[in-house]
């Protein structure tokens, strides 16, 4: 079985805990993962959000027409305001 199988056939239940299991470090059983264990199985996440999800509930989806961290969408063009020291 490839990549690309194993990916086909992972259902939401299987997805949910690959997903669980890659943000907790742990197993369900509370074994830790390897660092190849993490890096497949997320891979494995990020393939099955690909085939199955909307790019909005991905993993790392960023939404480009919220406001930023100075309250401005990016989509706003204001006056550049040179700042003052007094």
């Amino acid at each position: 079985m490839n990549f690309e199988q194993l990916i086909a056939s992972i259902d939401a239940d299987t997805y949910q805990r690959l997903k669980t299991a890659v943000e907790l470090g742990k197993w369900p059983n509370g074994q830790s993962l390897t660092r190849e264990q993490k890096e497949l199985s997320l891979q494995a996440v990020i393939a099955f959000e690909t085939r199955n999800l909307p790019p909005e509930q991905r993993t790392g989806y960023i939404e480009r027409n919220k406001p930023t961290a100075c309250g401005h969408s990016d989509d706003e063009v204001e006056e550049e305001v040179p700042l003052r020291w007094e």
